[in-house]
């Protein structure tokens, strides 16, 4: 009688520990993504560094997840900031379905307790005088 209750406690513990650290992780990976948009990048126009800078934000996100949430999606923009619209931002998604891909096997009744996905987002302004 002790025994289901004391690992469904376990359980509770060791599944939100996870994810957890994987939102952790998500979080500090788009993190250097937004900062990687930092970086200079040789283009010819201010819409080619842009686009090549946004493509070095989401290489470089990718590249800081650890192999426990290696499926995580990144998807990056370049657009005008929505609060000043004489910078541009570089936009950072990252998204890891839960769902199709949990940490640890999911028990009965508890799916909906669990999230779906997990999200990180970062964002980065760019003066677009200092682009090129």
């Amino acid at each position: 009688m002790i025994f289901p209750l004391f690992f469904v406690v376990l359980y509770g513990i060791v599944t939100f520990s996870l994810i957890f650290v994987a939102q952790q992780n998500l979080t500090l990976a788009a993190e250097e993504g937004a900062r990687a948009a930092l970086n200079y990048q040789t283009a010819t126009s201010t819409a080619n560094a842009l686009a090549a800078r946004t493509a070095a934000a989401c290489t470089a996100a990718s590249n800081m997840v650890v192999s426990l949430i290696s499926k995580a999606k990144c998807v990056s923009s370049g657009t005008t900031c929505s609060y000043d619209a004489t910078m541009d931002c570089v936009n950072v998604t990252l998204t890891y379905d839960y769902a199709d891909n949990p940490l640890v096997p999911n028990l009965p009744l508890t799916g909906f307790v669990l999230p779906a996905s997990l999200v990180s987002k970062a964002m980065v302004q760019l003066n677009p005088e200092n682009i090129l």
